[in-house]
């Protein structure tokens, strides 16, 4: 049976993204500084983008998990024992890495469903698609829903055990308190026993990680330009993109690749769907994403302040990505609360 989506959130989803998208813009452009968030980089546009990125020589992340999935799938698979499971992905992208595990754990012979969690109707129709035909044998479903929705109907429809995957360098987008806050719900969100596969970028030379971020080929430049016209498509702006520069810096306090567009002139810009002008000033930023690094004594308090138990850690051979395999342990351990204060600091 082929994989299918089903949207567990009804109504237009088109135009509720379309709402929250102009309520995230107003809010970023009002801000001193100018922020955006980096989630609505993904239209269409920009998920070819990204794809084009991850074949980059300088973007190393994408091929050091992958190398980490053809290496160690058959350790996370002794992780999970020889029962059926679950495995989930959240926000999967277009599944490349993904497929990958699938393969690999088809090869070993694993039992197990796939479920993906996305907010994007047609982003999990295609993955949907893709999927039917690499894997036929594969059943599960692509899930339309925010994550905390998703982990519920996936909870209150079946009780085998999950490996929850959030790959890439997606928990890198957060601060520490940001990804702690999401790894608690997610925590609070399973049951005792189940896996989250966490995908880290490392800490490493800064030269190799400003390459990574800003290629010569300008296609990461294009990838955050492309948000401007975004904007200009779905909310009725009139940004010119010539008049704003891409540039990413290291900021050593925070351990992240930050990245912003630069007004290169004094100009001000409508948007009609939020009825305001917004002025910038001659090299007033706006800020895009943040990439943060980890080291691999960080990613362990991180796991310790969400509440999870560490079961496991894989690393590529040059030493560079690491997924880090996280246990849930409810029976021995209190639940965190969302509002208690962290373990640990940053």
């Amino acid at each position: 049976m082929p994989i299918a989506t089903r949207v567990l959130q009804p109504g237009d989803a088109a135009v509720t993204e379309r709402a929250e998208f102009a309520r995230e813009v107003l809010e970023g452009l009002s801000a001193k500084p100018k922020h955006l968030p980096c989630k609505w980089f993904y239209d269409a546009r920009g998920s070819e983008l990204i794809e084009s990125i991850m074949d980059l020589d300088e973007y190393y992340l994408t091929r050091c998990e992958a190398e980490i999935f053809e290496e160690h799938a058959a350790e996370l698979l002794r992780a999970l024992g020889k029962k059926p499971f679950e495995l989930v992905d959240l926000g999967a992208g277009d599944g490349r890495k993904t497929g990958i595990l699938i393969r690999r754990f088809q090869d070993l012979g694993a039992r197990f469903g796939f479920f993906s969690i996305d907010i994007s109707e047609s982003a999990s129709a295609k993955l949907a698609t893709e999927l039917s035909r690499s894997f036929p044998a594969l059943h599960g479903e692509t899930l339309v829903a925010d994550y905390a929705t998703g982990l519920a109907s996936l909870a209150e429809r079946s009780r085998e055990r999950k490996l929850v995957l959030f790959l890439g360098s997606n928990i890198g987008n957060a601060s520490f308190e940001g990804a702690r806050a999401f790894l608690r719900e997610l925590w609070l969100s399973l049951d005792d026993g189940d896996l989250v596969l966490v995908g880290a970028d490392l800490k490493k030379d800064v030269t190799t990680l400003r390459a990574a971020y800003d290629d010569p080929r300008g296609v990461t430049a294009a990838f955050n330009l492309n948000l401007l016209s975004r904007m200009n498509r779905e909310l009725g702006g009139d940004f010119d993109l010539e008049r704003f520069r891409f540039y990413c810096t290291w900021e050593p306090r925070t351990s992240a690749i930050e990245s912003y567009l630069i007004s290169q002139a004094e100009q001000r810009v409508t948007l009609d769907a939020v009825g305001r002008a917004f002025d910038f000033e001659a090299q007033e930023a706006i800020h895009t994403e943040s990439s943060r690094k980890y080291s691999l004594g960080e990613l362990d308090e991180l796991a310790l302040a969400a509440g999870f138990v560490r079961e496991g850690l894989f690393r590529d051979r040059r030493g560079w990505f690491a997924d880090a395999l996280w246990r849930v342990e409810k029976t021995k351990r209190r639940a965190p609360t969302r509002e208690e204060p962290a373990r640990a600091r940053r």
